[in-house]
């Protein structure tokens, strides 16, 4: 008896539900409504995982005093830190528990596309096909263009969603360059298409579903925050349009104001006052014509 027998009853509910979508959509499409069904069923974890992430980027730095403190004293930092964890409710290892939890619903759509026969039945949901290639194909069981280039455009869409990951896990590691791991943590996002290589078309396409709705879900609970989860600095105010308008005013004032010192800045001379002697001559020759009484 295989350990992988623990899922089969998974695996006859996961035939039953992709076969009913089958019969409405294409395999594929069917596909990827289970795909968003499961994540459906996992978002309200993705919040507490999200929110214990926040939490744990908010408490990074007194992680740090904690350890610079009890140094050398592994009993002592472990206390500490369960004592920090448990006055703030946050919890150190909320952001794995989404990953942990896709594992066995990774492995049902595996076991589904990989099987000839569910519940002693012919899975007949390995006849369906994508762009004219079985579901239930590998890479290496491949032939033709047309097969290659459906999977090189599946794999292409995987290293994009992958390059999204790699961009936030890069900026992470930027913020904390001492964290254990920092260098090569970036380059897992890429790890998916390495794993997509060895699976089904499929498991493959739900990988590709699975991963974009994880993109999508961190952009939209992370959002408000940098792509290092640190929350984003707030953006100075400009301005206003007429401020910089009088800015600019006064400065042409200032620099068309004439120089001291320059011929424009002389006043213009005014008049030279008459002589005061020929003012006071006037009223005495008015008394030299004046006859003698």
């Amino acid at each position: 008896m295989s350990i992988f027998s623990i899922f089969d009853p998974a695996i006859g509910l996961a035939h039953t539900v992709v076969g009913a979508f089958a019969h409405v959509v294409p395999a594929a499409a069917a596909i990827v409504l289970f795909t968003i069904c499961v994540r459906l069923a996992l978002h309200p974890l993705a919040r507490a995982a999200a929110r214990g992430e926040k939490s744990r980027t908010r408490l990074a730095p007194r992680v740090a005093e904690l350890n610079k403190k009890h140094k050398g004293r592994p009993e002592q930092l472990q206390a500490a830190l369960a004592e920090l964890y448990r006055e703030e409710q946050a919890s150190p290892f909320a952001g794995c528990l989404p990953m942990l939890v896709q594992i066995p619903f990774f492995s049902v759509m595996y076991r589904l596309f990989t099987l000839p026969t569910v519940d002693g039945v012919h899975n007949d949901l390995l006849g369906h096909t994508l762009a004219g290639v079985p579901l239930g194909t590998h890479l290496g069981a491949a032939h033709g263009v047309g097969q290659y280039a459906v999977f090189g455009v599946l794999y292409a869409a995987l290293a994009a969603v992958g390059y999204v990951g790699f961009r936030r896990a890069r900026a992470a590691a930027q913020a904390a360059p001492q964290a254990p791991g920092a260098a090569i943590a970036p380059y897992l996002a890429f790890g998916t298409v390495l794993f997509a290589a060895l699976v089904p078309l499929a498991a493959a396409l739900y990988l590709l579903t699975t991963s974009a709705w994880s993109a999508a879900e961190r952009a939209l609970l992370h959002r408000g925050t940098g792509a290092a989860g640190v929350p984003a600095a707030p953006v100075e105010e400009s301005a206003p349009a007429t401020a910089v308008v009088r800015a600019k005013g006064s400065a042409r004032t200032k620099a068309a104001a004439p120089v001291k010192g320059s011929a424009r800045a002389k006043a213009p001379a005014l008049p030279a006052p008459r002589p005061a002697a020929k003012t006071a001559a006037r009223p005495a020759r008015q008394r030299r014509s004046q006859p003698a009484r």
